[in-house]
Order: C-alpha cells, then sequence, then structure tokens
C-alpha cells in the first residue's frame, strides 16, 4: 500500500529551530530548506510527500509543481493549507492508500485522524527526519569503506573470519 505524507509547510517552519532561525531572516529560504529537506527524505523513504503552503491572502488560482519526488502545492487565493490539506486526504483515501498529514496543528490533525488519515506532529517528523538522514550518512561510509563488488562484502561474518584465520595461517 502507497504512503502519502502530506506536509502543512509553514507549520514546520514555524515548529523547527533550523527553519524558525532562517524565517526570521528569509521567509524564502526557509521553504528552499523545508524542500531540500523533504525532498532527500522523499527520495529515501520512497514515501509519496505532498507539501502544502498557505497562499490564502495572494490572489491568484495557487500553484503545483513537482521538485525531484516532492509535489509542493501553493493554496488558492482564499484557501487556507487546511483547506487544501482536508480536500486532498478525503481525495487521496478513497484510492486505498495510508495518507499521514504532518502538521502540529491541534484541530487539523483530529480533522485529518476523523477523515482515515494518520497524523503526525512537526516534532515527529523531524526526528524522523534527521533519523533517515542519519542512515543515509551511515550507508555512505560504509560503501566508501567496503566497495559493494568486493567480495569482502558479500561474505558473511562467519566465513570472512574462517578465510582470514586461513590468510594468516592459523
Amino acid at each position: 500500500m502507497e504512503e502519502v505524507l502530506i506536509v502543512d509547510g509553514y507549520n514546520m517552519i514555524g515548529a523547527w529551530p533550523e527553519l524558525m532561525q532562517l524565517k526570521d531572516e528569509n521567509l524564502e529560504e526557509a521553504r528552499d530548506r523545508l524542500i531540500e529537506l523533504l525532498a532527500d527524505y522523499s527520495g529515501f523513504s520512497g514515501r509519496r510527500v505532498i507539501l502544502v503552503f498557505d497562499a490564502y491572502k495572494v490572489p491568484g488560482l495557487g500553484a503545483s509543481y513537482q521538485q525531484h519526488r516532492l509535489e509542493i502545492i501553493y493554496t488558492k487565493e482564499k484557501e487556507t493549507a487546511d483547506e487544501c490539506i482536508e480536500r486532498l486526504v478525503k481525495d487521496l483515501q478513497r484510492r486505498k492508500r495510508n495518507i499521514i498529514v504532518a502538521t502540529s496543528d491541534y484541530t487539523e490533525q483530529h480533522v485529518a485522524f476523523a477523515q482515515g488519515g494518520l497524523r503526525m506532529s512537526a516534532r515527529e517528523l523531524l526526528i524522523e527526519l534527521e533519523t533517515s538522514r542519519s542512515e543515509v550518512r551511515k550507508r555512505l561510509e560504509q560503501s566508501i569503506s567496503q566497495p559493494a563488488n568486493s567480495l569482502e562484502s558479500r561474505l558473511s561474518g562467519d566465513i570472512h573470519h574462517i578465510l582470514e584465520r586461513w590468510r594468516r595461517g592459523k
């Protein structure tokens, strides 16, 4: 079953320390950093990630675009991010997917849950994101220290130990 993570963008920016600091200097940089983090997370986790930004007071029809595996939505004029997220949960739920809504907005969590989605706080998403980044670093270090094409990388620990003892004449 496909998992879809719907993220309330400005909620994450207001809750994650790195993004809060960036927001104070330049909101666009904070948005770009969130997009970068979630695109990496989506690629590693395999989850489809939809990032929603509130454009309630911005005139226009809203916008939606794809960056890597990440779908980014700016809401329409007079549509809040919460309304957009609720609509997405309802639309995607009909297709038998696991829907997870990441927001620390208590009311929005309950609405998403009532429509069949799962809820995740900004803090929980940040922890999951940091864990996945750590796992990526670990895998990269492993692949650098031990090339995947080497015979050694394909041997079990027991066989490796036996061959190493044999090599040393023991």
